[in-house]
């Protein structure tokens, strides 16, 4: 993997730290960086940074790899561990050194605060003064480990051309002579961004432009190794509803998080691709239609707001597209989550007969499992605090009746159950919402619930009856 990237084929990356959950902004990240390789035929590619080793864990790089792979974003290729790459690290900063593009400093910590508080003081930008970069190491100081700074040039200007920012550039005397190696020997993350890219053939990158001031250090890096550098792509960040920047109180969760309340992968990922970018206004993309239309440079400028009511209703559309046996696979591990159990299969396809009048009402396959409940509950049923009031002495008795009227009925569905309760209805001069509410309360514990003829014909007869006579007030 130490050839010189030649950049014939497009070739991108996600390189996620695993020092936590993988950030639904990284998700964007990481979408965007699979949508711009394959529309053009491409590789996309992961790699995990892990060379913080005391924060890094092998449940985060389980839950990235899960999560990735849930939302169909796994690399292409096995993924690339960059604490597995220091020697080859190493290796660079040799080479640097050997071709005078890199030097030793023994600058103290004390000296490096002091040239902080000195350029503070002085209203300057705050940054190495560059004292041991043509310095004889001959009077180095024997008791200093020294770390190794790239020696970056002194006039003129490096520029990106970058394909969201547009041209972008920096005066070189802003920018410090950079650590590449700390003075146990360990490489920077500077440093093994731009090896690990290189060896990668990476030929763009796409991150948050929270890195673009990254960038101009990265871009000196390649010039001093005479490497080509890849092409940068800066996306602004997600920001919270309110314009501040995204935190968990706006929705910074882990995407693990977003699955356990119930979001199908592909409407997070509509969902990521209309934050920053559009194509003509149109909201609903699938991953196909994605691939056709994608162009980085459409990407706006502006931070995009992260709104958790525009995600629900990308998700209540992804779920009517699916065919009612499919939302019911989906939706059976939430629904054994709640009962603490699997359904039968006899209750798996009642559960398909009651999807038409569940799924209309339910925005994330959490809560259609929660609605749904109530049909896998054997009697007595749990009432809530409505439902307990409509179940007064007076309606319980007129259940009991209404429990002999339905005993009779031959055409036990929808239409002929309505009749019967008509009739009931009219024989007691009642209106027909005084009977059907405490039905409703009698069936599902609720005083919200589809139409209670709906909930008795997928229900059956004998379940039905069963639930009204265990409320029914008999003499």
């Amino acid at each position: 993997m130490n050839k010189q990237a030649s950049h014939n084929q497009i070739i991108t990356r996600f390189a996620p730290s695993p020092t936590g959950f993988l950030h639904i902004g990284g998700a964007r990240t990481a979408l965007f960086n699979w949508l711009f390789a394959k529309s053009q035929g491409g590789k996309y590619l992961l790699r995990i940074e892990d060379t913080d080793k005391k924060r890094s864990t092998e449940e985060a790089i389980a839950a990235i790899k899960d999560g990735l792979n849930w939302l169909g974003l796994g690399g292409d290729e096995e993924p690339v561990f960059q604490s597995q790459r220091q020697a080859r690290h190493v290796q660079v900063v040799d080479e640097l050194l050997a071709a005078g593009n890199a030097y030793p400093c023994y600058a103290s910590p004390e000296q490096l605060q002091e040239m902080r508080d000195k350029a503070r003081a002085e209203g300057r930008t705050v940054a190495y003064d560059g004292s041991w970069r043509d310095r004889d190491h001959v009077d180095a100081p024997k008791d200093i480990l020294p770390v190794i700074r790239l020696k970056t040039p002194a006039d003129g200007i490096t520029e990106i051309a970058d394909m969201v920012q547009g041209n972008v550039k920096v005066p070189n005397k802003q920018l410090d002579d950079m650590v590449l190696l700390r003075s146990d020997g360990t490489p920077t993350y500077m440093l093994s961004v731009v090896v690990d890219d290189h060896d990668m053939g990476i030929s763009h990158i796409i991150r948050g432009d929270d890195h673009l001031t990254n960038a101009f250090r990265q871009k000196q890096l390649y010039d001093l190794l005479g490497w080509q550098p890849p092409e940068f792509g800066h996306i602004p960040l997600i920001h919270g509803a309110d314009g501040a920047k995204l935190s968990k109180r706006h929705g910074a969760l882990g995407v693990d998080a977003y699955r356990k309340m119930g979001y199908l992968p592909e409407a997070i990922n509509n969902y990521l691709l209309r934050l920053g970018w559009s194509s003509e206004d149109k909201e609903f993309i699938d991953s196909d239609e994605a691939l056709e239309l994608f162009n980085i440079k459409a990407v706006g400028k502006s931070p995009s707001r992260f709104d958790f009511k525009k995600l629900e209703s990308f998700n209540q559309h992804y779920m009517r597209k699916l065919s009612d046996e499919s939302l019911m696979q989906n939706t059976l591990p939430f629904i054994a989550n709640e009962l603490g159990r699997n359904l039968s299969q006899n209750e798996e396809e009642l559960f398909v007969k009651a999807l038409p009048s569940l799924k209309d009402r339910a925005k994330t396959l959490l809560e259609l499992a929660k609605i749904s409940l109530f049909y896998f509950k054997n009697p007595p049923i749990e009432l809530d605090e409505k439902a307990e009031q409509l179940l007064n002495d007076v309606n319980r008795v007129m259940l009991a009746e209404l429990y002999s009227h339905l005993e009779t009925v031959k055409d036990w569905s929808h239409d002929g159950l309505l009749g019967a309760v008509e009739s009931f209805v009219a024989s007691k001069e009642l209106k027909l919402g005084k009977v059907a509410q405490p039905m409703r309360a009698a069936l599902t514990g609720s005083s919200v619930s589809p139409s209670v003829f709906e909930i008795m014909d997928v229900l059956g007869r004998e379940k039905a009856l069963e639930r009204i006579k265990d409320v029914g007030k008999f003499n």
